[in-house]
């Protein structure tokens, strides 16, 4: 299934492609955005660099972003160059591919959750002209480039990628359907609608940072809860910032926020209001582990550590009774 309305790339368009085979006058690759056709970056377009060897440069079954040289739609030939292509280049067609991906994926699920019609004559099309559209193709492919030509590449043309135009149809569903040729029908519309809901809408992610916090002044304790306190009013609605401790003298500083950088930034900040209060009570602070997206086994890890750490507390403290006991 090609991504894109037209049906071979412009020259000077960059694309993503995949490493197909290396032969002695190039590297033969796929287009992964125009339905897999054939291109070729040659030799002497896949570095600035004398080519010493080509394994080093390029491989087989690897994605690349190259751009158009040469398109010749007769004979179907796509020349491609890898070597004219900056980093920036990489970044914005990287993330037009990831944005192509999601809705080529959401289209078709939509495409599969519909019934197979039977193609119809001549007759029955006339018969329904003026009516809302409808997606009856017999086969999944067909009825997935119906739902493109009538919903994802019109939405492209308004809202410059129908990725975007999924994303704003999250908050601002009626604006972004009225503006298509036709209406969506609605057992299309009500798949499309819940498919784009559970695959675009923002998850939330764990976030964490690891702090030593120590203070040997007479303020010691109180300093220190004073400090974390602190930190814990960096926190606002949508990134909420809870302090606590492992085992003296580390802390961790957590959230779960659906924005990573602006989690982040509200953890950074944290650190820093944390940092200020306890050097101003002659405490110091050491960041042993940055803000970051933790994973479910670091999470894990940590519960273990501070279950540990109670532990341990739990029998000091145990023995300090038997001792005053005794």
């Amino acid at each position: 299934m090609r991504y894109y309305e037209q049906r071979y790339p412009e020259v000077d368009e960059l694309v993503m492609v995949q490493v197909r085979q290396i032969a002695e006058m190039g590297a033969y690759v796929k287009l992964l955005e125009y339905d897999n056709i054939e291109g070729m970056i040659l030799l002497s377009e896949l570095s600035r660099r004398r080519i010493r060897s080509i394994q080093k440069l390029i491989r087989v079954g690897r994605n690349e972003v190259v751009v158009v040289l040469r398109v010749d739609k007769e004979k179907g030939y796509i020349d491609l160059s890898k070597r004219r292509v900056s980093p920036e280049d990489i970044t914005k067609c990287e993330e037009r591919y990831t944005k192509s991906k999601t809705v080529a994926s959401i289209m078709r699920h939509v495409a599969s959750k519909l019934p197979s019609v039977p193609t119809e004559g001549a007759e029955g099309r006339e018969a329904r002209e003026g009516e809302e559209s409808e997606v009856t193709g017999s086969s999944e492919e067909e009825r997935l480039e119906q739902l493109y030509e009538q919903i994802a590449w019109p939405l492209g043309k308004k809202y410059r990628h129908p990725y975007d135009a999924f994303k704003l149809s999250l908050t601002e569903q009626d604006t972004v359907f009225s503006s298509l040729p036709a209406p969506i029908p609605e057992n299309v519309k009500s798949i499309l609608v819940a498919t784009i809901a559970r695959r675009l809408t923002p998850q939330p992610i764990k976030l964490r940072a690891d702090i030593e916090l120590t203070c040997y002044t007479p303020a010691g304790i109180d300093a220190i809860k004073k400090a974390l306190r602190a930190g814990e009013k960096e926190s606002n609605e949508a990134v909420p910032i809870k302090a606590k401790l492992v085992a003296p003298p580390l802390y961790v500083l957590s959230t779960n926020a659906t924005d990573k950088y602006a989690a982040v930034d509200r953890l950074e900040r944290a650190i820093e209001s944390i940092q200020s209060t306890i050097e101003d009570n002659g405490g110091s602070l050491v960041v042993k582990m940055k803000p970051k997206a933790i994973s479910e086994t670091e999470e894990h890890d940590l519960a273990q550590l501070m279950a540990k750490a109670g532990q341990e507390n739990a029998e000091v403290s145990g023995d300090e009774d038997d001792e005053e006991a005794i």
